[in-house]
């Protein structure tokens, strides 16, 4: 079976050379949803679209759409445990290796003047941080990047054979760096702005 990837992007820099290295010199199913998901279909790379997937729609005007069982447990699934590899195969789960996530954009919605709440609520990110911390969680048989800036060091790595422990730990750290900054930042406009 080939290495699936997990793309959900919102900054799509880089995505399309990130994607084509990953299908065409290494081998990757790439899954998708959303907005990554059109780009990459645009692109003619071969994609299945997460509701494809897991079988199941987006929901509540795209609130939820990673959230699902057939994803964290691909991701989550710890490959040196039977019984996680045999849960995998009783539900008819394949294992996540890669997860290619960066987050909405709600730095940038709050910075606009006058921003109203709702929007500023809408553009809080649930599915995204969850994909990075399962990932960053299980980081001895997953990778995950949060940044374009990562893109070609990481397909370096994969072209030389170089996805070591270290690698590994490394990107997990910069994983839960990236989402605890992320939550501060929502933490703290939250606080300035309750009335």
């Amino acid at each position: 079976m080939s290495p699936i990837a997990l793309l959900s992007v919102s900054d799509k820099t880089g995505l399309i050379p990130l994607a084509k290295a990953l299908v065409n010199e290494l081998g990757f199913t790439i899954i998708s949803s959303g907005g990554t998901a059109k780009l990459l279909e645009s692109e003619n790379l071969p994609v299945k679209r997460v509701a494809d997937y897991t079988g199941f729609p987006e929901i509540l005007g795209g609130r939820v759409k990673t959230l699902n069982p057939k994803i964290h447990g691909g991701i989550l699934a710890r490959r040196d445990k039977k019984s996680h590899l045999d849960d995998l195969h009783r539900q008819n789960i394949n294992p996540i290796d890669l997860v290619v996530v960066n987050l909405y954009p709600f730095e940038k919605t709050i910075s606009k003047e006058n921003v109203l709440w709702d929007e500023a609520i809408e553009n809080i990110d649930i599915g995204g941080p969850t994909l990075i911390r399962a990932a960053a969680k299980n980081h001895q048989d997953v990778l995950v990047v949060t940044n374009p800036n990562q893109y070609q060091g990481l397909i370096d790595a994969y072209k030389s054979k170089a996805i070591t422990n270290e690698l590994r730990k490394k990107y997990s750290q910069q994983a839960f760096e990236h989402t605890a900054i992320y939550d501060l930042t929502i933490s703290k406009w939250i606080a300035k702005n309750i009335t």
